[in-house]
């Protein structure tokens, strides 16, 4: 029997949970969906989450909600990273780390399903082998799921394709995360293991990395530091469709999701012209390159 998995990139700020409100009945109308998973590390402000911000992603039908170096930016996720099974952080950081780098749960469906998050460790902060790692997290999970979704957040391209094969005939899907641009070579590995390199960004594409352009190029150009504001326009939900075998947990057939959202439906009033003010948990944040 076909199980089919939604995984959304990087959902940036409020304009990206604007666009996955929007986004997410449509794509599931026209595709049947067993289970939702969602990078939300960038989700409150543009680095971090919360639990209002969990709750509203779970509210809108998402799964499982996973993080990457930006796992720990709002101190007040601790707890709930302690607490929940459906929001991870990475599995390699130390076992000390606040939350949980895989789980298993039931679909809809009634299939059981695992997802596991990896940090890259190329230009990314310090964290231990993600392939040793991942290893051990499904000699762990054993026969508790065949369907396992794996994300690589990791800022080289290498990291991410040497999971890819490292995984394969052991994962249902090998995703990359955190880069914020979409790439082309989704496919089925030779074992079984759907794959893509990056599944993009859930937000506004108006900008550079979901952040407002002149921001940033003013801070590459001068040298001087600025807050980094989310921007608002252009919004587009980036994903990948897995569908794989209930039995077998193996793929066969991995599909891009790209779905842009008119300004009218994300904005129902009228489309912003300047970006919204940073919302209340972004207050604490330091300047931060997106």
């Amino acid at each position: 029997m076909d199980f089919r998995a939604l995984l959304i990139g990087d959902i940036v700020g409020k304009p990206g949970r604007r666009a996955l409100a929007v986004g997410l009945p449509l794509l599931m109308k026209d595709h049947p969906i067993d289970v939702i998973v969602a990078n939300g590390e960038n989700t409150a402000g543009g680095s971090g989450i919360t639990p209002p911000i969990f709750d509203e992603l779970r509210a809108m039908g998402v799964d499982v909600v996973t993080m990457g170096d930006h796992v720990y930016r709002k101190k007040e996720a601790v707890p709930l990273l302690t607490e929940s099974d459906r929001l991870l952080r990475p599995l390699n950081l130390p076992d000390e780390a606040a939350g949980r780098g895989w789980t298993v749960l039931e679909s809809q469906s009634g299939f059981p399903f695992a997802v596991i998050t990896l940090l890259g460790r190329t230009f990314m902060k310090p964290a231990a082998c993600p392939f040793h790692a991942v290893d051990k997290a499904l000699a762990e999970i054993g026969d508790r799921a065949k369907l396992i979704f794996v994300e690589m957040h990791a800022e080289a391209t290498s990291d991410k394709i040497g999971m890819g094969w490292h995984l394969d005939g052991r994962a249902s899907a090998v995703f990359g995360t955190h880069t914020h641009v979409q790439t082309s070579d989704e496919r089925v590995l030779p074992q079984g293991a759907a794959y893509i390199t990056d599944l993009g960004m859930t937000g506004p594409h108006e900008g550079i990395l979901g952040r407002r352009r002149e921001k940033v190029l003013s801070a590459v150009i001068t040298g001087m530091p600025t807050y980094f504001d989310v921007a608002t326009g252009d919004l587009r939900v980036c994903g990948a469709l897995v569908t794989a075998d209930t039995q077998t947990g193996r793929a066969s057939a991995i599909e891009r999701v790209f779905l842009a959202i008119p300004d009218a439906l994300a904005y129902p009033k009228e489309a912003p012209k300047e970006p919204s003010p940073p919302e209340p948990a972004d207050s604490a944040d330091s300047l931060e390159n997106p």
